[in-house]
C-alpha cells in the first residue's frame, strides 16, 4: 500500500467530521493539484501541496464540541453550511439566525444568539485558531514536513488579510494554504450547484479571499471539460492517487503505520471532551490482553492499530448526540449505531 492510498482513505473521516459529501478532501486534492501545476509549482512543492490538500481538515474535530455548545446545533450541519457563507454581513447574520438553537427553547436560543452577535469575532477567532493549531500539530505527528503543517495551519487566511487565525495577507500566506482554500471553496460550490457556480464564486472572491494569480490558473484548468468529468466521476480516488508526484514516495513500514494510527486516534478523541485519550487507552488494554493471550508481536501490532481506529466513524456523529446529557431518542440512537458503519467504510 502507498502512503497516498492510506491517507486518501483516511481523509474520508475528515469529510464526515465537516459534514461534507464523501470524498471532499480527495476532490479538493484533484482541484488543488491542477491549480498548483498550472501555477508552475515545482515537483517537490507539489508533493507537499498534495498532502496539504488531503489533510487540510486534520484539526476539524477539535472545535466540534465548542460549536455545538455555543450555537446549540448539529456541528456537522453547521460546518457544512458555513462553507457556503462569504464575507457579506447580511449573509453572516442570516446564517447565525438560521443555525443557532433551532431545537432549543426560546429563552435559551435568544441568549445564544445574543452572545454570538456580541462576541462573534472573538468566538470565530477561537474556533478557527483551535482547529488550525491542532491540525498543524497532527500533521507533524504524521511525519509531514513543516511546509505541510504550515499550509494546514493557514487554511483560513484570506488574501486581503482579513482571514484567521493570524490575519496574514498576500504572499505572506503559504502558497499551499492559498491553493487549499481555493480548492475547498471550488469543491463545495461545485458539489452544491455545479461548475458554473464554482467558477463564479472563485472569480467573485478573487483579490479578497483568493490570490488572483491562482484564480487565473484555475480558470485555465476549468476550461478543460475532462477536469470536471473526472472530478464528478467515481474514479476520482484512483485519479488522485495517480497524481502524487513521482520520486517522493515514502516507505510505509510498521513504525510509520503505528504513527498514522496513533495520530488519527487523536483526531477521533478530539471530537468530544468525554473521549479524550479514549482510543489510546483502548489500544493499551487491547495490547495487554493480546499479550496475555500469547498472540505474536506482529498480530498484536495490527490489533493495536485497530483499537486506535475503532471509533473513527464517530467523527460522523454530531456532538449534539455525543455530548447530550439526557437520554437519547430513537433517531439519536440510530446516529450512534451508524458510527460503526462509517468506521467499516473508511
Amino acid at each position: 500500500m502507498k502512503l497516498s492510498e492510506l491517507i486518501g482513505s483516511l481523509s474520508y473521516a475528515l469529510d464526515i467530521t465537516e459534514g461534507q459529501p464523501a470524498g471532499h478532501c480527495v476532490r479538493a486534492c484533484w482541484i488543488g493539484m491542477h491549480i498548483g501545476r498550472a501555477a508552475g509549482l515545482p515537483e517537490e512543492q507539489l508533493w507537499e501541496l498534495y498532502y496539504t490538500l488531503l489533510l487540510k481538515d486534520l484539526g476539524c474535530s477539535s472545535n466540534a464540541a465548542r460549536i455545538c455548545e455555543l450555537y446549540l446545533t448539529d456541528d456537522r450541519d453547521f460546518k457544512r453550511d458555513f462553507k457556503l457563507v462569504g464575507d457579506s454581513l447580511p449573509q453572516v447574520l442570516s446564517f447565525v439566525l438560521t443555525h443557532t438553537g433551532l431545537k432549543a427553547g426560546l429563552a435559551e436560543r435568544f441568549r445564544s444568539v445574543m452572545t454570538i452577535l456580541r462576541d462573534g469575532p472573538a468566538i470565530a477567532q477561537d474556533l478557527i485558531a483551535t482547529r488550525c493549531q491542532r491540525g498543524a500539530e497532527i500533521a507533524r505527528l504524521l511525519r509531514f514536513p513543516v511546509g505541510v503543517a504550515c499550509g494546514i495551519y493557514s487554511l483560513d487566511e484570506h488574501f486581503n488579510g482579513k482571514g484567521k487565525p493570524d490575519r496574514r495577507a498576500g504572499e505572506a500566506i503559504p502558497v499551499y494554504a492559498r491553493i487549499a482554500l481555493l480548492a475547498q471553496v471550488i469543491d463545495v460550490f461545485h458539489t452544491s450547484a455545479g461548475s458554473d457556480s464554482a467558477l463564479r464564486e472563485a472569480r467573485a472572491r478573487s483579490g479578497s479571499w483568493f490570490d488572483p494569480r491562482l484564480v487565473r490558473a484555475f480558470e485555465e484548468v476549468a476550461a478543460n471539460p475532462d477536469f470536471w468529468a473526472v472530478l464528478a466521476s467515481p474514479g476520482v480516488d484512483r485519479a488522485v492517487a495517480a497524481l502524487e508526484p513521482p520520486g517522493h514516495e515514502v516507505q510505509l513500514d510498521d513504525d510509520y503505520l503505528d504513527d498514522i494510527a496513533m495520530a488519527f486516534g487523536q483526531v477521533v478523541d478530539a471530537k468530544s471532551p468525554y473521549t479524550s485519550g479514549h482510543s489510546a487507552r483502548v489500544a493499551l488494554y487491547t495490547d495487554m490482553i493480546a499479550e496475555t493471550l500469547g498472540l505474536d508481536p506482529q498480530r498484536r501490532r495490527w490489533l493495536k492499530r485497530g483499537a486506535l481506529l475503532h471509533d473513527v466513524g464517530k467523527l460522523g456523529v454530531s456532538n449534539s448526540v455525543l455530548d447530550k446529557a439526557g437520554a437519547l431518542d430513537r433517531d439519536e440512537w440510530e446516529a450512534v449505531r451508524l458510527h460503526a458503519a462509517y468506521t467499516e467504510t473508511i
